[in-house]
């Protein structure tokens, strides 16, 4: 890896609606392609969009370099519930611990709550004697002829996958161990993963959680994967595979089968990493990463030029997001995590009325297949997409430069049919009811990720991508009073594209749970320097040199008696002279602006992390992409779109994207691509920074009018 290389290297996300695909010649031009998914066969889509993209280059496989892919599939795994028959096996007396979880709920006064069923049903939760107490000696033998039995069982129930989780393992992992190998060894057609494989930390329903989820995605992520490397091996390509990591890291394609739970936010985080990488070159630190696509819409913020990343996860219907703050709504993932938020709500978002003949948007989407109205394809329900279209903001002939038919005359049916005629509105009140509920519920994916946890939005920027994200930013930058929005190049495809920009990363955890002001300095130093020793000794073996190696170090900590702990970076460098002390230092003040005091009590050490990232050469540079050839050719130079007053159209220029410069554009405008359409409304300002992002400032009276 540390030599360079002309071949290319191509990004892959797959979305609910379109995967994306970006190729980085040897030049570091990017060329663009998108393609239907086809959820049935994820990697169907992935090997049609490569031979399309490589046709478009006149090359073929043979001239791939390396493939980065991020991926739903887990996600859509959990989702919709598709995993295998999956068991566990636990210590006796504890089968029950993902039912019991947290005993909290995410909204306490909301009566008709479900809780969500856990992954592995009661009956396939079996317990062996074993005992391994806190301080890891073992009080209770492992009995073997129980796990004996309880393999058996679980074959006999048609299980395919396993989870083993032992309490104490984290400290004392023999027990698990043993076990692991004789489920392989005796019973081979078991999928088997062990807590002290996937989370050898403290916590025993967050590690069950994890390692439950991890057995749960075994099966579906080891087919795809190995069928995606297979199809495209036979195709002619030999280029190495890596998948994005939720923490918007890397991993070898090994590592991702082994350790599925670890790629389940493995899409969003690209478009995170790119929205760091623009912003260090056009002066914004602090961005509201904003991804809206057919299917889904995600948040996340950037302070200071950093990703907000988080320890735990929960991933739930309705907004996935970090479970600081709301818990027990989903299935635990313990696992490094950029903090996203995710809801049900994109162009492909299908609009319909309740019982109570209130007019709702989402979560169930048209997908891909077969699409919104306007598609063509099959599909009569009206759709985010579809209202888009009504109003005058997407082309009402045809999406992707062209290569995606756009029949108006269907949305405009579908929207008469569904909403407008059971409610008496005119179709323009009904498509413009439809789109505001939709930039609502987005508003609150990003009120979860900022104004709940002490942000004030008025010192962000929103930087908005995603095939539908550029159409909708500023009405929902204006619900939330935010004033700039940044529309980056090649936003329609920039989580594929933020994907080249991404490291190879491994992360290392060490338990240690002591007060700070009774650890010796000895032991943080020791422990430090294991953790950077397997840290090293990963990355070589994956290739890289020591001079591009970096490490970071982050400690868990919280105040004596909690539960919950705060993660927080240091230099360990610093430890040698400060000792202890500097880990104390950085905890109280982060401590105090994440919960708004602080206290007296002393503070205890629970983990030291290390996040290990192998720096790769040739990640995509915006600096030097040549973004003009973005621009599409625009037909109709002018058509009319509907904005504040549903009696009146407002004719409207639409320019090609390319022809924003540095000089002023005042909307109402549209800007077209191949990848995406960006709506300038009346009032709002919009320029090119000089790296292909537009620039947008948006009107006080818009916001005015929003609140």
């Amino acid at each position: 890896m540390s030599a360079k290389t002309t071949k290319l290297h191509i990004a892959c996300d797959i979305g609910g609606t379109f995967t994306d695909l970006v190729a980085q010649a040897g030049d570091g031009v990017p060329h663009v392609r998108k393609v239907a998914s086809t959820p049935d066969a994820p990697g169907r889509a992935v090997v049609a969009g490569l031979h399309a993209l490589l046709a478009d280059l006149g090359l073929t496989l043979a001239d791939v370099g390396e493939v980065v892919h991020g991926t739903t599939v887990g996600s859509n795994i959990i989702l919709q519930k598709k995993g295998p028959r999956t068991g566990l096996v636990t210590t006796f007396g504890f089968r029950d611990v993902l039912e019991i979880g947290r005993i909290r709920t995410p909204n306490m006064f909301d009566l008709t709550w479900d809780k969500p069923l856990p992954l592995v049903p009661r009956r396939y939760r079996l317990e062996v004697q074993e005992r391994i107490s806190a301080d890891g000696s073992v009080v209770v033998p492992l009995d073997e002829g129980d796990v004996l039995a309880a393999g058996k069982r679980l074959c006999d129930e048609g299980v395919e996958a396993v989870a083993i989780c032992f309490l104490h393992s984290h400290i004392n992992p023999t027990h698990e161990q043993r076990t692991r190998d004789i489920f392989r060894s005796e019973f081979p057609e078991l999928l088997v993963t062990a807590s002290c494989d996937v989370l050898p930390e403290m916590k025993e329903y967050e590690r069950t959680s994890t390692t439950v989820v991890n057995a749960y995605l075994l099966k579906g992520m080891q087919q795809y994967l190995l069928s995606l490397t297979a199809d495209l091996e036979s195709a002619g390509m030999a280029a190495s595979i890596l998948v994005v990591a939720s923490s918007g890291g890397m991993m070898r394609i090994e590592t991702a089968i082994e350790k599925p739970v670890f790629a389940v936010g493995s899409g969003p985080a690209g478009g995170v990493i790119g929205c760091i990488r623009l912003g260090q070159l056009n002066g914004h630190a602090n961005l509201i990463a904003f991804d809206m696509g057919g299917t889904t819409a995600k948040a996340s913020i950037i302070e200071n030029g950093v990703s907000t990343m988080t320890s735990e996860y929960e991933f739930r219907d309705g907004i996935s997001t970090s479970s600081r703050f709301i818990k027990g709504g989903g299935y635990m993932l313990k696992v490094p995590t950029i903090d996203i938020a995710e809801i049900g709500a994109g162009g492909g978002s299908i609009a319909w009325i309740d019982d109570g003949g209130l007019l709702q948007v989402g979560p169930l989407s048209a997908g891909a297949d077969p699409g919104p109205a306007c598609y063509g394809q099959g599909n009569k329900q009206p759709t985010v997409t579809d209202a888009n279209v009504v109003l005058g903001y997407l082309n009402p002939t045809s999406l992707a430069g062209g290569s995606l038919p756009i029949n108006a005359a269907l949305s405009a049916q579908a929207i008469d049919e569904h909403i407008a005629a059971p409610l008496d509105l005119t179709r323009i009140a009904a498509a413009a009811g439809i789109r505001h509920i939709a930039n609502v519920a987005m508003a609150q994916a990003i009120r979860s990720v900022t104004i709940e946890r002490g942000r004030d939005l008025r010192d962000m920027t929103l930087m908005a991508f995603g095939g539908s994200g550029p159409a909708h930013a500023i009405d929902v930058a204006a619900i939330l009073g935010i004033g700039k929005v940044i529309i980056p190049v090649m936003s329609g495809v920039f989580s594929a594209v933020g994907m080249l920009g991404s490291d190879v990363e491994h992360n290392f955890v060490r338990n240690l749970v002591c007060r700070l002001d009774r650890i010796e300095r000895q032991l943080l130093e020791k422990t430090i320097e294991e953790l950077r020793s397997q840290g090293i000794s990963r990355l070589q073996q994956d290739g890289f040199d020591d001079d591009r190696i970096k490490f970071s170090f982050t400690a868990d900590m919280h105040y004596l008696g909690q539960s919950s702990e705060l993660t927080v970076s240091f230099d360990p460098a610093e430890i040698t002279t400060t000792g202890p002390s500097l880990l104390e230092d950085a905890f109280h003040p982060a401590y105090l602006e994440a919960y708004g005091y602080r206290n007296d009590e002393p503070v205890e050490l629970v983990n030291i992390r290390l996040t290990g990232s192998g720096m790769r050469e040739h990640r995509l540079a915006f600096e030097e992409s040549n973004t003009g050839r973005f621009g599409a050719p625009v037909g109709d130079q002018h058509r009319d779109a509907w904005f504040d007053d549903e009696d009146h159209a407002i004719l409207t220029p639409v320019w090609p994207r390319s022809q924003i410069t540095r000089d002023a554009l005042a909307g109402p405008a549209i800007l077209e691509s191949y990848d995406t359409t960006i709506l300038v409304p009346p009032g709002c300002m919009a320029t090119s920074d000089g790296y292909g992002s537009v620039m947008i400032d948006v009107s006080e009276k818009l916001i005015e009018d929003a609140k």
